[in-house]
C-alpha cells in the first residue's frame, strides 16, 4: 500500500472504458475522472494531481496533444497514455512531446495496470525528492553563492551584477524549452557560480585595460578549473560542477576544457554558454565598452551552430526581447530606490 492517498486523473472519453479503470484504481488511489480532455485540462489548472492517465484515441483532443498540454500546467504530474498503437514512431513521439513514463498497451489486465501505477508513484516520489533537493540546497547555499558574487564584484566591477543577469537568462531559456523544476533548479545554482573560479586570476589580468597576451588568455581560462576546484569535494552540487565545468565549451567542439562537441555538452552548460557570452559582448569591461545588442544578437547568430548550440540560441532569440524588458524596469525600481 502506498503511504498516503495519491490522486489520479482518469480520461477517456468511452463511458465503460473510463468506468473500468475507475474500477480498478479507486481502492488504491482518489480518483478523478472524465469523458472530456477540455475538462480535464480545466481540472489540472484548479486541482493538484499526481498521476493522469488518458486513452490516445478521443474525439474531442488526442491523447497525445491533451498529455503535452498537461505538462505544460502540471510539469510534476506522472502521464501514462492508454493505446492500442504499437508503432514506434508513434510512441517516440509521445515520449519525446508529451512526457509519456509508461504505455498501458490495449487490452491491459487489472494487476498489470496497478502494478505499472505503483511503479508510477515511485517515479513521482523520486521526482519530488529531488526537486525538493535542488530547493533545499538552494536554500543551503544562498548565503554562500551571495557571498562569492559580493566577493567577485568587489574584485572586479566590471562583472557587477553579472553572475545574476547569467542566471535570469538562462532560466528564461529552460523556460521556453520547457526544462523540468529539478533542471531549473541546477541551472539556477549553476547561473549563480558559474564564474566562481575567477576569484582565482590575478586582479593583474582581469583589471587589465590593453591587449591580453597568450598567458593572459590561459590565466582566464584556468578560472573553469579553479571554479570546479572550490566546488567538487561538495557531494550536493555534483551535477552542478559539471553544468559549471563545461559552460565554455562549443557546439563545434573547438571549446575548453575537454573539447566536448554537440549534445555531449550537459544542456544547461549549452545554455550559460549562450546567456553568459550576450553578457559579456554587452557589458563594458576594463579593456573596451560593451557593444549593442543589435551587435551582440548579430554575433550569437553567426556563431549558431559553430560556438552556440542552434537550439538554444533560437530559444534566447525569443525570450530576449521580454528579459532586456523586465532587467532594465528591474534596475529602473533599484535606481528609484536608492
Amino acid at each position: 500500500m502506498v503511504e498516503r492517498s495519491y490522486k489520479i486523473l482518469l480520461v477517456d472519453d468511452e463511458e465503460d472504458n473510463l468506468e473500468l479503470l475507475n474500477r480498478t484504481l479507486r481502492q488504491n488511489y482518489e480518483i478523478i475522472k472524465t469523458t472530456s480532455p477540455l475538462e480535464a485540462l480545466k481540472i489540472l489548472s484548479e486541482t493538484p494531481v499526481d498521476i493522469i492517465i488518458s486513452d490516445h484515441k478521443m474525439a474531442e483532443m488526442d491523447g497525445l496533444e491533451f498529455l503535452k498540454k498537461s505538462f505544460e500546467l502540471k510539469p510534476m504530474c506522472v502521464r501514462l497514455l492508454v493505446t492500442a498503437y504499437s508503432d514506434p514512431r508513434v510512441l517516440i513521439e509521445a515520449i519525446n512531446n508529451a512526457k509519456i513514463y509508461r504505455f498501458v498497451k490495449k487490452p491491459w489486465d487489472p494487476s498489470e495496470l496497478l502494478a505499472m501505477v505503483e511503479s508510477s508513484i515511485e517515479h513521482y516520489q523520486l521526482v519530488v525528492e529531488n526537486d525538493k533537493l535542488i530547493y533545499d540546497l538552494k536554500d543551503l547555499f544562498s548565503g554562500t553563492v551571495n557571498a562569492i558574487m559580493e566577493a567577485l564584484d568587489a574584485k572586479d566591477s566590471f562583472t557587477l551584477g553579472r553572475s545574476r543577469r547569467v542566471t535570469f537568462l538562462g532560466l528564461k531559456m529552460a523556460e521556453y524549452l520547457k526544462l523540468s523544476r529539478e533542471e531549473m533548479g541546477k541551472l539556477e545554482l549553476a547561473g549563480l557560480l558559474h564564474d566562481i573560479g575567477m576569484i582565482g586570476v590575478p586582479e593583474a589580468v582581469l583589471l587589465k585595460t590593453g591587449g591580453f597576451t597568450p598567458d593572459d588568455y590561459d590565466q582566464i581560462k584556468r578560472h573553469v578549473s579553479h571554479g570546479v576546484k572550490i566546488l567538487e569535494d561538495i557531494k550536493q552540487l555534483k551535477d552542478v560542477v559539471e553544468i559549471i565545468k563545461y559552460h565554455h565549451e562549443r557546439f563545434d567542439g573547438s571549446g575548453y576544457p575537454d573539447g566536448l562537441k554537440g549534445n555531449d555538452i550537459p544542456l544547461n552548460s549549452r545554455i550559460i554558454a549562450v546567456a553568459d557570452t550576450y553578457d559579456s559582448i554587452v557589458s563594458d569591461r576594463s579593456y573596451r565598452e560593451g557593444l549593442r545588442h543589435d551587435e551582440a544578437m548579430h554575433i550569437i547568430e553567426i556563431q549558431s551552430g559553430k560556438q552556440f548550440d542552434p537550439v538554444v540560441a533560437d530559444a534566447f532569440k525569443n525570450i530576449i526581447p521580454d528579459a532586456i524588458e523586465q532587467i532594465t524596469k528591474h534596475i529602473m525600481q533599484v535606481s528609484e530606490r536608492e
